[in-house]
């Protein structure tokens, strides 16, 4: 008996041994590049639950794309660069509150795109008339339609646009398309979209495809999450809206009677070529053929209503969060005012402390987040921050369901903002290729000064007093929903 006590305390002390040698390897491998909150999150998980956790972290726990993808997208880059010296200049500069240039700056370097002048920009809310906008367009093209979006789907909503497709096609104008992999083969009519695609003749290919057995590979949550249409190279749409019913295809959307109400922008004159710039990049990326960039030269308007514009795109191709740069620049740059719009509000330290001080310094400063959510975990998390920013002075506005505000865009001022496809969240920040765009423009600001108006009309002021009267449970499922949003 003595001696099997003897052996059950020494393969203890070994699985003892091996769990401090791996926790201590893990704390090496965990903290190379990786924000501290994030590393002691991996490392706690590795050390509580090792293997899972080791795991868990093999499969997720690299937030970069391989290596070549990152270096397709440096290659790009420098053509995008060199293809029109001294373009970065073109603009209405002299009108820039005196902040904006370095904003400005930093965007250049760090996507590579300029900011242009001369652009026209029109917000579009309406769910269905949007689609109907972009059919019109895309029945007006003589040379090609870039379409992308995170989620694509063939459905009674999406017909039309598809069909609008076919007949560029068969106009003998060029269709290419691009969904995220992930996103698309989940919805039953994947196979059916793909037959559409073959029967008009559209090239089109799956973003970072999941392909194991083919060699395709890379950490699963990383998702292009990119919505864009370029035609013609003369008129583009980026924002919120993925390519699919209102309801997103969902049981149980359609039961609770959920809808999306979304934000895009329609853009036209230099920066679609910009626009564009992002598509050629995210093809060469996954057909190995790099598209001519638009090296057209820039013709620039006077009317009052037009616009500065700078494209962002963002990602794990890129070195830095770039999003995540511009968006904290922006709200400590902010001198009156700032108004967020986010459907998934998971801040990283460094946006959650802009804000914060955005509000002690006095700013009007407000946030625009849905009184529901589709996503459990992330819906929980995000309320865990409520506190700590209306004790900070912040505004926050629940949009009544059961409309599910999915609009990303912030204001700043009043003659600068920002609209994109990008969350105000770890996930958006770090792991999703994303694309935003930065406008200059009075004439733009104030139309999403009226965006946000009605949000506020529709939506129901969330008081400090109140919150803190929520049910216990709530809290503690909050709380323990936010611990997870460091996993990145």
């Amino acid at each position: 008996m003595q001696g099997l006590l003897n052996d059950v305390d020494v393969v203890a002390l070994i699985l003892l041994a091996l769990h401090i040698v791996l926790g201590s390897i893990a704390a090496v491998m965990v903290s190379a590049n990786r924000r501290p909150s994030s590393a002691i999150a991996w490392v706690l998980a590795i050390i509580f639950i090792p293997y899972l956790g080791m795991v868990a972290f093999l499969l997720v726990g690299r937030g970069k794309l391989p290596k070549a993808r990152r270096e397709k997208q440096r290659a790009v880059n420098e053509l995008i660069l060199g293809r029109t010296p001294g373009l970065s200049a073109v603009s209405h500069s002299e009108e820039w509150p005196a902040w904006l240039r370095s904003a400005v700056e930093l965007n250049l370097r760090l996507g590579a795109l300029p900011m242009v002048g001369g652009n026209r920009a029109e917000l579009l809310e309406d769910y269905k008339g949007c689609f109907d906008r972009m059919i019109a367009d895309i029945d007006s093209a003589t040379e090609y339609v870039h379409v992308e979006f995170y989620i694509l789907a063939l459905d009674p909503t999406t017909t039309p646009f598809f069909e609008a497709m076919a007949r560029a096609r068969a106009r003998g104008v060029a269709v290419r398309v691009l969904f995220d992999h992930l996103a698309a083969v989940r919805d039953p009519t994947y196979r059916d979209m793909l037959r559409a695609f073959e029967g008009m003749g559209a090239e089109w290919h799956a973003m970072l495809p999941l392909r194991p057995f083919k060699g395709q590979w890379q950490r699963p949550d990383l998702r292009n999450h990119r919505k864009l249409v370029v035609v013609d190279g003369r008129v583009g749409y980026t924002g919120s809206q993925n390519l699919i019913d209102v309801s997103y295809n969902k049981k149980s959307n359609v039961r609770r009677g959920l809808q999306w109400h979304e934000l895009m922008v329609r853009l036209e004159g230099p920066v679609v070529r910009e626009l564009n710039a992002v598509f050629v990049t995210d093809w060469y990326s996954e057909s190995e053929t790099l598209l001519p960039l638009d090296t057209s030269p820039v013709v620039l308007g006077s009317a009052p209503e037009l616009i500065d514009a700078q494209i962002l795109p963002s990602g794990p191709s890129f070195d830095n969060d770039n999003n995540l740069k511009l968006y904290t620049t922006l709200i400590y740059k902010a001198e009156h005012r700032v108004s967020i719009t986010s459907p998934y509000f998971v801040p990283d330290e460094a946006i959650q402390l802009a804000i914060i001080t955005a509000a002690s310094r006095g700013l009007s400063v407000e946030l625009f987040v849905s009184e529901v959510g589709d996503q459990a975990m992330v819906y929980h998390a995000q309320r865990s921050y409520y506190e700590v920013l209306l004790r900070a002075g912040v505004r926050i506005y629940l949009y009544k369901a059961p409309q599910v505000l999915h609009a990303k865009h912030f204001t700043v001022d009043y003659d600068v903002a920002v609209i994109g496809s990008s969350n105000m969240d770890v996930r958006s920040f770090s792991l999703n290729m994303e694309v935003s765009v930065l406008v200059h423009g009075r004439s733009i600001v104030d139309q999403m000064r009226a965006v946000e108006d009605s949000y506020r009309e529709a939506s129901t002021e969330l008081l400090l007093e109140d919150w803190l009267r929520r049910p216990v449970g709530h809290v503690a499922l909050d709380n323990l929903a936010r611990l997870t949003s460091s996993l990145q």
